[in-house]
């Protein structure tokens, strides 16, 4: 049985309750969870991880994309950006490549990962068919829904298919138009797919059969954006909405099948729409739990699109948003490098963690108030071993070292917090 009908039927599983318990939850709240759809523990029976969830009433969690390119194969290097996403706080990456030996890639990071695992088979299924027939247009969907069954044998604990992307869809963006048609790699190759062949969306049109693989495995379906806004002036407009109505539909099959699914949210987003952007996606996706890249709210960031995607996924995140996809300095610009994800992870860390406070997430501002008595006490070392990167605050700290060491060297004995505490122990 897979983790929805086992909380349908009230067995409360020791995963669970492990989950439960790191989240300061009950087990019973979390099985309805899990069993009503708003909740997920998202891993593939074929892969042996720690348990997370994500979902309402649970801590904000992150994730991490990484991958190659045909510009760009170093298996190495990308088990090294592994290591370092799993080291500063993601809770689960995701495998983007395009290129080199994309299969042992994937499998070497299902074998080391200690995270859920996430993949995009239409990647793969591309690039096999490009490198074999020469054109996108030439895939069969049984080629298609192969590489989608080969992601769940191995593991993959959750995969991004784009199964709202209907005609339909196609038709309205035809007539509605943007400046940015379609930036979703993974719904530029199926609507190519679709206009070439005439054809419906296989993963529309044959979601019964997606349906089967991920119950086989437990593997969760993440609905993806194909549709998403790539710039601000086309966000939360119709054409979005279009494929947001479809995804709410495709969820309630999912959770009547008892496959765990969560819905893939934009984007570029204006501040003043991301909390729109959430709520319309928990209310017509009956409180499904939301994965938002960014959201990005403005495109003019490149180089610090990391920055003004942690604004957005704060936002999103204080809103009701549950996933976070991070971004990256050097998104919209090259394959990120090893620093460019750890600053990614970093960034979209602290965002989650801003939005816990603000949702009143039980436990999330405890190390906030362990720092600020830190730097009451003039705790230097608590203050490093609370920070998202001690590393980086040490070496900052020993670049101008201060003349008094209790201090810093922007104050020096002008030390706000030391006069103050001064002048109120005089008498």
């Amino acid at each position: 049985m897979t983790r929805i009908e086992l909380a349908k039927k009230g067995i409360i599983t020791e995963e669970v309750k492990l989950v439960a318990k790191d989240e300061g939850i009950t087990p019973e709240q979390l099985s309805a969870d899990i069993a009503s759809g708003v909740s997920v523990i998202s891993i593939n029976n074929n892969h042996k991880i720690k348990p997370i969830g994500i979902g309402r009433n649970l801590r904000t969690k992150i994730n991490a994309n990484i991958g190659t390119s045909k510009d760009k194969i170093s298996i190495d290097e990308e088990m090294e950006k592994l290591d370092v996403l799993i080291k500063y706080g993601a809770d689960a990456v995701m495998d983007l490549s395009t290129g080199g030996p994309i299969k042992e890639l994937r499998r070497m990071m299902l074998k080391k990962s200690t995270i859920a695992v996430g993949t995009v088979p239409i990647y793969e299924a591309v690039v096999r068919t490009a490198e074999q027939k020469g054109s996108i247009a030439k895939m069969t969907p049984d080629e298609l829904f192969k590489v989608i069954e080969e992601h769940a044998e191995e593991g993959v604990d959750f995969v991004t298919v784009h199964s709202g992307l209907t005609m339909r869809a196609v038709e309205r963006l035809k007539r509605e138009g943007r400046i940015l048609d379609i930036v979703s790699r993974g719904g530029s190759f199926l609507l190519e797919w679709m206009i070439y062949n005439e054809k419906e969306n296989p993963l529309f049109e044959q979601y019964d059969r997606l349906l089967d693989i991920a119950y086989k495995y437990d593997m969760t379906l993440s609905l993806g954006d194909g549709m998403r806004p790539g710039c601000i002036a086309d966000a939360t407009d119709r054409t979005q909405i279009e494929e947001l109505l479809t995804l709410g539909e495709l969820r309630d099959l999912a959770v009547e099948k008892n496959v765990q699914v969560i819905i893939e949210g934009p984007g570029h987003v204006p501040l003043n729409q991301v909390e729109l952007n959430v709520r319309l996606e928990k209310e017509i996706c009956k409180g499904a739990p939301f994965y938002v890249l960014g959201p990005l709210v403005t495109d003019i960031g490149m180089g610090y699109d990391h920055i003004t995607a942690a604004i957005g996924g704060a936002i999103a995140g204080a809103a009701g948003a549950d996933f976070l996809c991070y971004v990256t300095p050097s998104e919209h610009i090259r394959l990120p490098s090893i620093e460019d994800v750890k600053e990614g992870v970093i960034v979209s860390k602290l965002a989650a963690h801003a939005a816990d406070i603000a949702k009143g997430i039980k436990g999330a501002i405890d190390k906030d108030i362990k720092m600020a008595k830190c730097r009451k006490a003039l705790d230097w070392n608590g203050q490093i071993a609370l920070s998202l990167n001690p590393d980086k605050v040490k070496a900052w700290r020993a670049e101008v070292p201060p003349t008094e060491t209790e201090v810093c060297s922007m104050c020096g004995e002008f030390c706000a917090i030391r006069t103050v505490e001064r002048a109120l122990k005089k008498k």
